[in-house]
């Protein structure tokens, strides 16, 4: 039997992913920053209330976030599991419409507003075509969630990130992730803009690292689970649209999309 690990794209073993709720002013900073450093980030806007006092307008918002992903925050931001489903699925689909509109794509990813879901909350995410939600559950750790419509974080920025990127940087497994929440007011309320400076500067420019958006990671995940393995394990079909990458007995191996590899 081969000795078969999942990789990241390009034989990366190892992933850095960021999420900051609101659609606030002060994410223009925070991308400036992510850009510079080539950090990738996902933003979790509420297309309702775009506009309101420091809050991105809609008119900037595909220019804003070229580059980074825009994510679902529902509509007008409550606390979802205390309206009626129907109003939750409304919620969901004006969100998608909105922002949908502005970037032009698909928008299938969310953040939970206030953080807070219970399981008819999920069940409408599901009705509403939503593929992952993100917590505020940290949970310390690299690993990939069971269910990702409850995609719990590594930590928030203020959860001592400088530290926990050298244990990252050095953790031993392979396809590991580092996922970090936050909301980009917090750096100008607090004037430590600095703290994420540095965070980006200490994490940039590794050739094992893949820098992707929220949803990225979704994808590339969903369609490294559905590779189809032959029973010993010596072939693989890769069905999927993405070229994808294992270890195979230590050498690292891409598997073309549509093709068939012998391993």
């Amino acid at each position: 039997m081969k000795n078969i690990r999942f990789l990241y794209p390009k034989g990366c073993v190892k992933a850095l992913t960021m999420s900051y709720d609101d659609g606030v002013i002060e994410d223009v900073k925070l991308i400036k920053i992510f850009n510079r450093y080539g950090i990738k980030g996902t933003f979790n806007l509420n297309a309702g209330i775009m506009g309101t006092p420091k809050r991105l307008p809609s008119t900037e918002i595909s220019e804003v976030y070229k580059g980074h992903e825009v994510s679902c925050h529902s509509y007008t931001h409550p606390f979802m599991e205390r309206i009626p489903q129907t109003a939750m699925l409304n919620e969901i689909i004006e969100s998608r419409k909105g922002l949908e509109a502005l970037v032009k794509r698909p928008v299938l990813g969310m953040a939970y507003p206030m953080g807070t879901y219970n399981t008819e909350v999920k069940n409408a995410l599901r009705a509403g075509g939503i593929a992952y939600s993100r917590t505020v559950n940290t949970t310390g750790k690299f690993g990939l969630p069971d269910d990702w419509l409850e995609w719990h974080p590594t930590c928030h920025h203020r959860e001592n990130i400088l530290a926990k990127a050298e244990v990252f940087k050095s953790f031993p497994h392979t396809f590991s992730l580092l996922y970090v929440w936050g909301h980009s007011y917090e750096f100008e309320n607090n004037g430590n803009w600095e703290l994420i400076e540095e965070f980006c500067a200490t994490m940039s420019g590794y050739e094992n690292i893949w820098y992707a958006t929220n949803i990225e990671i979704y994808n590339y995940v969903e369609a490294l689970r559905r590779l189809v393995f032959s029973a010993d394990c010596s072939m693989v079909v890769n069905s999927s649209a993405l070229d994808l990458w294992l270890t195979v007995d230590g050498a690292t191996i891409k598997i073309p999309s549509g093709e068939t590899v012998n391993l």
